[in-house]
């Protein structure tokens, strides 16, 4: 089966792609079927906002459709983040470098440090009926470091949990054992292999 993975970054494609291999599916992106990545994130959970993107880019394709949805939480940053991670700060159009550096300005003088990765997986199912939905969440916990190491742009400051170094430092088989989005589409290969 061909299934579109609903994102229009090339190494989040290659992430999900990657978990995701062993179902037997044939996998493709938005950009060779050029279809423009412009949606609206607009939701009151990671779960509502992954499907309501599954179901729209599915409806453009008519292919069955995974999408996903996620985000950080800041203890000393309450609410900010969240849903709102990207739109934060300096702002959905702001580049990698610019977000991170408002974030790391804001972070400066903080002590307490902890955070949490949520990732929300989606994957509709169906021709125009949309007959299988299903979602998964994905949570791994750890720190905010006070200097960039690698890469950008949170996964250069984040050391996951009981990882000695930054999500950006992991090789991606570390990576997709652990983290917030491997552990959601872990979930969602079962269904998969069943589709």
């Amino acid at each position: 089966m061909k299934i579109l993975i609903a994102t229009g970054n090339p190494g989040k494609f290659k992430e999900i792609s990657g978990i995701l291999g062993e179902s037997g599916h044939e996998f493709i992106s938005l950009s060779e079927l050029g279809i423009e990545v412009d949606f609206e994130e607009i939701g009151e959970s990671f779960e509502e906002i992954a499907l309501a993107k599954a179901s729209h880019f599915a409806g453009l394709s008519g292919l069955p459709t995974i999408a996903d949805d996620s985000g950080i939480f800041i203890t000393v940053l309450a609410d900010e983040l969240g849903l709102k991670t990207r739109r934060w700060g300096a702002g959905e159009h702001a580049s990698d470098s610019e977000w991170l550096d408002v974030f790391m300005n804001r972070m400066k003088d903080e002590k307490d440090r902890s955070a949490k990765f949520v990732c929300a997986a989606a994957f509709v199912n169906g021709e125009e009926s949309f007959v299988h939905v299903e979602h998964t969440e994905g949570l791994i916990s750890g720190r905010v470091e006070v200097e960039i190491k690698v890469g950008l742009p949170l996964s250069s400051v984040f050391k996951p949990v009981p990882y000695d170094k930054v999500y950006s430092a992991l090789s991606d088989e570390e990576k997709n054992k652990i983290s917030h989005r491997g552990k959601a589409f872990k979930k969602l290969l079962k269904t998969l292999k069943n589709a």
